[in-house]
């Protein structure tokens, strides 16, 4: 069973509110930044482009492909979405799917 953790917004929800994050790879510019920031939650794959991992470590290739913010990388995944040069990288809260963190972010 696959349990969701849930991760504090910091003004952009509810605290505890649930996050996803998914890549536009059509912007990705494959330098890997958000890899180093956390691997656990993003991978490059043999094309050069960053994409989300499952929970359970698999690498989720399917355009639009969102996986869950884990608490203990929340920080980590915004660095990411905050560094990454493609403006690619998109943080959304998973009840309205608003865009609490990355290019689109309210």
């Amino acid at each position: 069973m696959t349990v969701q953790q849930e991760a504090p917004t910091g003004g952009a929800g509810q605290a505890g509110e649930p996050l996803e994050v998914w890549i536009d790879q059509d912007l990705c510019t494959g330098d890997g930044i958000c890899v180093q920031y956390a691997p656990e939650v993003f991978e490059l794959d043999i094309d050069g482009l960053a994409y989300v991992k499952s929970p359970e470590d698999e690498l989720l290739v399917e355009a639009g492909a969102t996986t869950p913010v884990p608490l203990t990388l929340l920080q980590d995944v915004v660095d990411s979405a905050k560094e990454c040069p493609g403006d690619c990288i998109h943080v959304r809260r998973v009840s309205d799917r608003v865009e609490v963190f990355g290019p689109d972010a309210e």
